[in-house]
This record gives C-alpha cells, sequence and structure tokens, in this order.
C-alpha cells in the first residue's frame, strides 16, 4: 500500500497545531471536518451525535461520524480514534525534526496521543478517494472524552455506527503491537462528612474526617487491598488519586479546627470484571467500618458517602476472532511482523466491544505520551497509515 506521506505528515501537524484538550474538542473536529471535505468526502457524509448530551462532564460536542459508502458488497467496518488530548498539551508547538516531530514548548505535551490516529483516519479517506481503490462501507468515529473517562465511546448510541462487523481503533506506537484485550475499571469517590471544633479547647466535641480517611486508607494498605492486588489467584490495581475538599483544595484550612469533610477519589482495576468490583467494595467497606470508629463526645459518628461508576468492562478477543485475524494478516503482508497483546490500559475499543463490534487497537508513532518529552515517529506513524488502508482494501 503506497500512500502521499507528505501530505500525510503535513495533515498531522495541521491536526497537532489545533488545540483539543478533553470535553473541548470542537476545534478540533471542525478542523477534521474541513479537512475530510478538502479531500473529497461530501459534506453530507459528515455528522456530530448527541453523546455530548449524556456525558456526566461539560463537553463541547458530540463524536464525529463519518459514513463512507462501500464500492463493494463485503460488510461495513468501523475505523476509528479519539479527537482529545490530555490537559498538558495545551500550548503544543509541533515541528518537524528530521523523522520525528516534536513540541517547541517545553510545557506542554505534543499531543501525537491522539492527533496520529485523527490524521491516519483522513488520511485513509484521501487515499481511498485520490486512488479510487475499492473497499467495503466504512464507518469513521472520532470521539471525544476519551482522556478522561472513554465517555464519548461510552455514551454514543450503536445504531449510529451502521452496524459494522468489526472495528479499528488507531491509538498507540506501532503498527506491528495489535491490541486484542484491555483491563476494566471502576471509578469512585467517597464524601467523609465529620463536625468542625476547636482542637486545642474542644477537641472532643469535634468529628475529623480526615482520621476517618486516615484509618480506612491505613485498613485498605494493610489488607492488600492498595496498589498491586493479588486475592485467590485473581489480580488487579487500585489507587487514591485525588485528596481534599469539593473545589480541589487542602482537606482543613486551619491546624486548631477540627477537619469537618474530606472527598477522595480512586480508580480500582482488573482484567476480571468480578474482581474490579471486589476491589472498589473493600474501600467502601473500609470507608464505612472507618467511620463508625470516630465520634464526638456524644458518641455520634462521622458520615460517609461512597459513590463509585464503570468505567469500562475488560474484554479479550480469541486469537481466531475475524478481526484479529485480518489485522495480522495484513500486517504480515506488509512485512510489519504484528504481535497480539493486552494492556492494562483502557481504551475506546472497551465500549466498542461492549457495544457488539469487536474492535483491535494499533498504533500510529505515539511516543513519550502524556509528557513534556512526547514525540511522533513519522516512520511508525506511516506505517499505520498504510496498515489502515491496507485493512480497508482487504479482498
Amino acid at each position: 500500500m503506497t500512500i502521499d506521506t507528505p501530505a500525510a505528515i503535513d495533515r498531522l501537524l495541521r491536526f497537532l497545531s489545533v488545540e483539543g484538550i478533553t470535553g473541548e474538542e470542537a476545534a478540533i473536529g471542525k478542523e477534521i471536518a474541513t479537512a475530510l471535505k478538502e479531500v473529497g468526502v461530501p459534506a453530507a457524509a459528515i455528522r456530530y451525535d448527541d453523546a455530548n448530551t449524556r456525558i456526566p462532564a461539560p463537553t463541547q460536542t458530540g463524536n464525529l461520524i463519518v459514513d463512507l459508502p462501500g464500492t463493494t458488497d463485503a460488510p461495513r467496518i468501523l475505523f476509528m480514534t479519539h479527537m482529545d488530548t490530555v490537559p498538558l498539551c495545551a500550548g503544543a508547538k509541533p515541528k518537524r525534526a528530521e523523522n520525528r516531530i516534536v513540541n517547541e514548548n517545553p510545557k506542554a505535551a505534543l499531543g501525537g496521543d491522539n492527533r496520529t490516529g485523527c490524521a491516519a483516519l483522513v488520511t485513509l479517506a484521501a487515499e481511498l478517494i485520490r486512488q479510487n481503490l475499492p473497499h467495503p462501507p466504512i464507518t469513521m468515529f472520532f470521539t471525544v472524552r476519551e482522556e478522561s473517562g472513554l465517555f464519548g465511546a461510552k455514551h454514543v448510541q450503536p445504531a449510529e455506527l451502521g452496524g459494522p462487523k468489526f472495528g479499528f481503533n488507531i491509538d498507540g506506537r506501532s503498527a506491528s503491537e495489535i491490541t486484542i484485550g484491555a483491563i476494566g475499571a471502576d471509578r469512585w469517590e467517597v464524601e467523609i462528612f465529620g463536625k468542625a471544633s476547636h482542637a486545642g479547647v474542644h477537641p472532643e466535641k469535634g468529628i475529623s474526617a480526615s482520621m476517618v480517611a486516615s484509618l480506612a486508607l491505613a485498613d485498605v494498605f494493610a489488607n492488600g487491598w492498595f496498589g498491586k492486588v493479588e486475592k485467590n489467584g485473581k489480580q488487579g490495581t487500585s489507587n487514591v488519586g485525588s485528596f481534599g475538599d469539593a473545589a480541589g483544595k487542602s482537606a482543613g484550612n486551619a491546624t486548631n479546627v477540627v477537619t469537618d469533610y474530606v472527598l477522595i477519589r480512586g480508580e480500582s482495576r482488573s482484567h476480571d470484571a468480578k474482581f474490579v468490583r471486589d476491589i472498589t467494595a473493600a474501600y467502601k467497606l473500609a470507608f464505612e467500618a472507618a467511620a463508625k470508629k470516630v465520634k464526638d463526645h456524644k458518641d455520634k459518628p462521622a458520615k460517609v458517602k461512597f459513590t463509585s461508576r464503570l468505567d469500562y468492562v475488560p474484554f479479550r478477543l480469541p486469537d481466531d476472532a475475524a478481526v484479529v485475524k485480518r489485522a495480522v494478516a495484513v500486517a504480515k503482508s506488509m512485512k510489519l511482523k504484528p504481535s497480539t497483546k493486552v494492556t492494562n490500559g483502557g481504551l475506546d475499543a472497551n465500549w466498542m466491544v461492549k457495544h457488539g463490534i469487536p474492535t483491535i487497537t494499533f498504533g500510529a508513532g505515539q511516543n513519550e505520551i502524556h509528557t513534556v518529552n512526547e514525540f511522533v515517529d513519522l516512520k511508525d506513524y506511516e506505517a499505520g497509515c498504510r496498515l489502515a488502508l491496507a485493512l480497508a482494501t482487504m479482498e
């Protein structure tokens, strides 16, 4: 498969220059739509869904969906990627440096995760049209808020995607690394309600939310539910993220006041869907037990409100799944030496599989993502573009 490599690289530089952190994808969506029309995709084939109206966080726009009519009678297939970047990418200034694209802003990440996927999909459309290549009906799916919880993929109405037989998600480093499974995760938060009092005059009249938090987390740690978790042959991980007040500031505001409120957020992960819930349940029980131990002089205990939500479900496609065999066969035909793997991170593919669309993921040049050292390897980017084109046109 050949592509117009200079045009593909120019396209990537163009998209990297457009800011679009998670939840603020309107500008990059508009730029992608413009680029698609420039390469010959009819405006009528480009649309947004209303997933943003169901996402529980402010989101500028819905997912961008593109319908390319097929030139063959083969079943519809899906190509997807995400439009958003992590907040660290705000202010990125991309430039080419030989076989890489790097960032001139030393305080920002580049945004190759996932502008590489966006550019690869527009390149796919461009080459199908430019070379007049035969292909089945194709749905292109550019999601929002992947970086903050896979929300665009989670909240899409599956019927909007046209019933594809299987899908290909572009998100990662190498085209030869084919991800066929991924971990599942919960996100949880706990509000701890204590009672303020003067810590020097009447500490016994207070109920320390900080102490409840400390006792609960000490219990979680002592019983092996924090960090790498191994119980009865099952494995997973957990983490405590933010620890403060509702505004993200310090829990408590003075040493002479008993802390009356703490908000803690964390996560649980495992490749076993039930074990994810077990880990989350262990945190809930620990906070509830700790709240009963911390009381005021009238024997009134603290209160806790623990809530959790399913972030994404784990999946693993079998090696003989049609989408896996297709990806491996095409990669081999391109001399890419493909390998399959399961990842401990979440992907939009998690939700595609849940929606009934078997989906694998491959990369297109991302390196050192979510850091100020991020760069795009242009050889890997080109390989990802060529693999997408080959997957779309395989008979």
